[in-house]
């Protein structure tokens, strides 16, 4: 802009500007240069960071790179493969000599078997297997076969007209559980419901469609092939307390407060809880108690699990597939 008292005379630049504006442009020509002199290889540091005289651009000062920088150490990434327990000795006798609880010890334990489980990482673990403690069978799992059916049975020492077997193993601790509720003064619990051939679950399971339709029917009885009772894991049971009750009302007594709390002790789980119908697909079952083994269901216990699903780290599946 011109100055008005000297109307062909332009205004004379401010000093501070001057310079500021000098110092701007000389540092970026610095900054090219030594951007230049790097991009094709001509410019090295040397000792204590100072640059070399290849570094030089015609006039434009020398620029050293800091020290900092060139005593920073080189990065050095490392995979380290993740352990297989399959892989072990320890596991593969384990699963050879068939006892469920012998491979979860040579996994190390409850914790960490459900935790390669849960990761993916044991691929010698199939949860599908209807042999195995481990076993998930929900809507989304159907056993496998279809018609699968133990091949040890044993009868608990209390039981109710009907209320049929369960597998051997599940039996004696299903003994061992009454026999400590009873001692704790709460009431021996008896077996109301146990193994479910294929058969006799497609007329379970017809029944309750027929008396409550097929949506409510779906919530409170598994559809044939679909059954944990098919297993010989399951136990329905009942308060035995001056008189064995029926299984609607065992969450309501002491034996079944008894049991949710300490039923893992035996190798127990309560299998639908409250609150993880979105997650089982079925109405909470107090009275539905699931064998896994001790090793397991301490874990599920110490753990604060509240599913079979969540404990192996398994989709939701609150309704059938087809």
């Amino acid at each position: 802009m011109a100055d008005p008292r000297h109307p062909t005379r332009a205004r004379r630049m401010d000093p501070r500007v001057t310079f500021r504006l000098y110092v701007t442009i000389g540092l970026a020509v610095a900054l090219i240069g030594a951007l230049w002199a790097l991009a094709d290889g001509s410019a090295s540091a040397g000792p204590g960071g100072q640059a070399t005289a290849e570094a030089k651009v015609a006039g434009v000062a020398e620029v050293a790179m800091p020290q900092t920088a060139t005593s920073l150490p080189s990065v050095q990434l490392h995979a380290t493969a993740a352990s297989n327990p399959c892989a072990q000795t320890p596991v593969q006798q384990a699963l050879a000599s068939g006892g469920d609880d012998a491979v979860v010890a040579a996994f190390g334990g409850g914790a960490a078997f459900r935790a390669a489980v849960a990761a993916g990482n044991a691929p010698c673990i199939d949860l599908s297997d209807p042999h195995r403690d481990w076993v998930v069978v929900n809507k989304a799992r159907p056993l496998n076969p279809v018609t699968f059916a133990p091949t040890s049975f044993g009868d608990p020492a209390l039981s109710v007209d009907g209320a049929g077997s369960l597998r051997s193993d599940t039996a004696n601790a299903l003994n061992q559980l009454s026999a400590a509720a009873d001692a704790a003064g709460v009431g021996s619990v008896a077996l109301a419901s146990g193994y479910r051939s294929y058969d006799t679950q497609v007329q379970t399971y017809s029944g309750q469609v027929a008396t409550y339709g097929q949506a409510q029917g779906d919530a409170l009885s598994a559809r044939p092939g679909h059954s944990e009772h098919q297993t010989g894991l399951a136990a329905d049971v009942v308060s035995c307390a001056g008189g064995c009750g029926d299984i609607d009302s065992f969450g309501g007594t002491a034996a079944g407060a008894w049991v949710a709390e300490n039923g893992w002790q035996y190798g127990f789980i309560v299998r639908y809880v409250a609150g993880q119908t979105p997650i089982t697909g079925y109405d909470p079952e107090p009275w539905h108690l699931r064998y896994v083994g001790v090793p397991l269901a301490t874990a599920y216990h110490d753990g604060g699990f509240a599913t079979l699903e969540q404990f192996f780290g398994l989709a939701a599946a609150p309704a059938y597939l087809g």
